[in-house]
């Protein structure tokens, strides 16, 4: 079963999809990775999901990838003794350590970073930017405020500093927990959720060992003044724009996100877009305009993938979402003007087996070739071929199952499973054969074969030869 698009799918399982019946019709529906969130659920719920999961797999007879996304730190106010308190505009409130329950002057704040952290001036943003409390004073264990506008305060309500670079890892207890789980399941990713600094990448890579594929999400500004060590560190990111969007003004979010897409592509690891893609899809059966046209502008600026959240995980018409998605992006991907979006943001070689790269990329825009045939042992082979986005399926052949679960969430890529040939000519036979059987070509099309002698040796792609297949 293959997808008549190059853009990836991301469904996140939940209630309403973690069934036999669910995970399976996501996937004909056209999902390629699922999302385990591991800030809901219990070990036990996402066991049960990964096995459905591998079920699947064997169903539609092509890898899924399955991707845990750790929790990372919540930084959350106390309880209050009412549960609620209405704030008028320029009331002062204060912040603390205090456990004591929180009233309409004062309510704690149990984060002694955060005070560690803050300066006169600074804003606090409550409950996803819907209450806004600048600091006038603060100390250690205190912070006095004034309220921007009227605010409505509640037990546990999420707290963001815009701007504001914490001394705390993403990586708390709980996620430490959640990751070496997640890695005894055999999830092919894992992601990271508040990244600020590439130390904190360098961690979780430390802990995952190369069990996964690691992918941070940049959704702190911070990560942001630190891009590019963050990127020397991750096989993959996520735009995650809900938090992105709480601490950075609404307009810089657009531009951010067309930033980020760029720099994965550049570096040649897929970048996932994500957050509210299809919100209204969790009530209804189809998606507003706007919503189809922000999956639409993620296709055209050459993302890997979009994620489904709560679309697929708790929502009423999680099918129907993950269908209508995969009909966007093929609906983009036939749009005359989308080959020179991809034309547009390509990139240099900038070694010999780049090179290899960008000639069998330039190889195969001849009319008659329908495919690429990658042999990778690593995918790294693969994922070169995806940073030129060709216009062709790209079928990636490893003998590593791991390989090509993690490789379903590349732009592009079509992965299975195939041993190291012993000749060239085997080689050519089983992805002719290939190719022809999933149906990336028909009866007497060329097909364009890179691959590497000695076969097996990572990062030797020395050969371009070009076949057909049989009329």
């Amino acid at each position: 079963m293959i997808r008549n698009r190059r853009a990836r799918i991301v469904a996140t399982l939940g209630p309403a999809t973690a069934s036999a019946e669910g995970v399976l019709a996501l996937a004909r529906a056209g999902a390629d990775v699922f999302r385990l969130n591991f800030s809901h659920g219990t070990h036990k719920d996402h066991e049960a999901s990964l096995g459905l999961v591998r079920a699947a797999e064997k169903i539609v007879e092509r890898p899924l990838g399955v991707l845990a996304d750790l929790q990372g730190p919540k930084l959350r106010l106390g309880d209050f003794a009412d549960g609620e308190v209405k704030l008028a505009a320029g009331q002062p409130f204060r912040l603390d350590l205090n456990e004591s329950l929180g009233d309409a002057n004062r309510v704690c704040l149990p984060h002694r970073e955060i005070f560690a952290a803050l300066t006169p001036d600074t804003d606090l943003l409550i409950d996803d930017g819907r209450a806004r409390l600048r600091v006038v004073a603060c100390g250690p264990d205190f912070a006095d405020t004034v309220t921007v506008g009227e605010a409505t305060l509640s037990n546990h309500k999420g707290v963001n500093l815009p701007g504001v670079a914490l001394a705390i890892s993403p990586l708390t207890p709980k996620d430490r927990e959640d990751l070496a789980f997640a890695l005894r399941l055999g999830v092919d990713w894992v992601a990271l959720s508040f990244v600020q600094r590439a130390a904190d990448m360098a961690e979780l890579r430390r802990l995952v060992g190369g069990k996964a594929a690691v992918l941070a999400k940049i959704e702190k500004p911070a990560a942001l003044l630190e891009l590019d060590p963050i990127l020397d560190l991750c096989d993959g990111i996520m735009v995650a724009r809900g938090d992105l969007g709480v601490e950075l003004l609404p307009e810089e979010v657009p531009v951010v996100q067309k930033a980020l897409v760029r720099a994965a592509r550049a570096r040649g690891i897929p970048v996932i877009v994500a957050t509210q893609m299809m919100e209204s899809m969790r009530d209804a059966p189809t998606p507003t305009r706007a919503e189809a046209s922000d999956v639409a502008g993620a296709v055209y600026e050459g993302a890997d993938a979009m994620m489904l959240s709560a679309e697929t995980a708790s929502g009423h018409y999680p099918i129907e979402a993950v269908g209508m998605m995969s009909r966007i992006i093929e609906r983009v991907e036939h749009d005359p003007n989308w080959p020179a979006v991809m034309e547009a943001e390509h990139t240099l070689e900038d070694d010999a087996t780049d090179s290899m790269v960008a000639a069998a990329r330039r190889a195969a825009d001849a009319a008659s070739t329908a495919c690429l045939v990658a042999y990778t042992a690593t995918g790294q082979t693969a994922l070169r071929l995806a940073r030129r986005r060709p216009l062709q399926p790209t079928l990636a052949l490893t003998p590593d199952i791991n390989v090509a679960r993690r490789l379903s969430l590349v732009w592009g890529i079509e992965p299975r499973i195939a041993g190291h040939p012993d000749s060239v000519e085997s080689m050519t036979e089983i992805a002719v054969r290939i190719a022809a059987d999933i149906g990336l070509a028909g009866p007497g099309q060329r097909v364009l074969i890179l691959a590497g002698i000695p076969f097996g040796s990572p990062g030797s792609a020395n050969i371009l030869r070009l076949a057909h297949t049989p009329r």
